[in-house]
């Protein structure tokens, strides 16, 4: 049994991933680093039930930043981000 709150984290909204939702039907989302994409294909589709036509997983890495006393350190812990592709003619609503 899938648990689609273990599986994505929320939603990465930006002013690119707003224009693809709008023109292309594809919605962003950040995801824990263990999610596959066929986990992130069910979570989306029982979550939003919509069908689900094609997933992008992308590793984000965090950037080092600079500490004049120790330093470099690792300031952003980075994150996996999903672009999942609907399939045509359904939306995800997130207003409601």
């Amino acid at each position: 049994m899938i648990q689609p709150d273990k599986i994505i984290k929320s939603v990465h909204l930006t002013e690119k991933s707003n224009v693809q939702s709008s023109e292309m039907g594809q919605y962003t989302f950040q995801v824990f680093k263990t999610a596959s994409k066929g986990s992130i294909k069910a979570a989306v589709e029982k979550t939003f039930d919509v069908s689900v036509a094609r997933v992008n997983v992308i590793n984000q890495i965090g950037k080092p930043s600079r500490n004049r006393k120790t330093g470099k350190t690792s300031a952003g812990a980075g994150f996996k981000k999903a672009i999942v592709t609907l399939k045509q003619g359904d939306i995800i609503d997130f207003t409601a």
